[in-house]
């Protein structure tokens, strides 16, 4: 076979490749997340691993989610921040679906969380283990701090009206905006810590003490949603489904949470 002929059929391969609809290799987009904090640990894990394994890349924005702290993610959306998916308390999606912010129906269940107590690390442990002794519990405490987002809303709205001891326990507590109650109880700012479970176990210098006790315990769901602005809807359903994945179980539970119903 000539020269001529041999580049001749080369050439003709080549284009039939070209032109027979396989595939390309899916081109790596930038993703804009806003994450509140309880689902944060097993996120900060999970995400390294979806960017390597996808060629994505994501930018992360972390806040509340409720609240009007400036940094919480209801603010970060009003004042228009970017973002292609939010990651918060159910309730809290669901409000942004209602505001307009979030695509109705995109709304997917990630983990279930339990609120927990801290203090910090040397300091005494007290018995939260039944009502009654979480009702000692903070009414010995000097000082008790509590969360802006889902956690801390159930605290001072519905938990110490619950156990009966809201008048002697409130003043002395104080609401922590835009940083982990854990830090705040490490510092020696605050005696009781509570917050989501996912939220203290991270934190050094604290020492986590239990979980609320079932009769009072309050679950939270969080959840992730597209927003309406997304600039990559497609890329985003890849994350969620990374995060909803087999693999993705043990750092989850890791992380102090659980996986919620597929």
């Amino acid at each position: 076979m000539s020269l001529f002929r041999r580049a001749t059929l080369l050439f003709a391969v080549l284009a039939l490749a070209a032109c027979s609809g396989l595939p390309a290799k899916p081109e790596a987009k930038t993703l804009h997340v806003m994450t509140s904090g309880g689902f944060t640990a097993a996120y900060n894990e999970l995400v390294p691993r979806f960017e390597r394994d996808t060629g994505h890349k994501v930018n992360t924005g972390y806040g509340a989610s409720m609240g009007a702290a400036a940094d919480s993610i209801p603010s970060r959306l009003g004042r228009g921040e970017p973002a292609d998916l939010v990651i918060l308390a159910r309730p809290a999606l669901d409000a942004l679906v209602a505001q307009g912010h979030v695509v109705a129906g995109s709304q997917v269940d990630l983990v279930r969380s339990l609120i927990g107590f801290a203090v910090r690390t040397g300091a005494p442990k007290p018995d939260i283990s039944s009502v009654e002794a979480l009702k000692r519990a903070l009414l010995d405490a000097p000082s008790v701090a509590y969360s802006a987002s889902a956690s801390g809303v159930y605290y001072e709205t519905e938990l110490l009206k619950r156990l009966g001891i809201e008048e002697r326990v409130k003043p002395k507590s104080r609401r922590v905006l835009s940083e982990r109650v854990g830090t705040v109880v490490a510092r020696g700012d605050a005696a009781l810590g509570l917050q989501q479970v996912s939220e203290l176990l991270p934190i050094e210098g604290i020492q986590f003490i239990g979980v609320l006790p079932a009769e009072v315990q309050r679950v939270t769901v969080f959840s992730v949603g597209i927003t309406v602005k997304a600039r990559e809807p497609e890329a985003a359903r890849q994350l969620i489904a990374f995060f909803r994945a087999p693999a993705a179980v043990p750092t989850i539970v890791k992380s102090g949470l659980e996986p919620a119903p597929q």
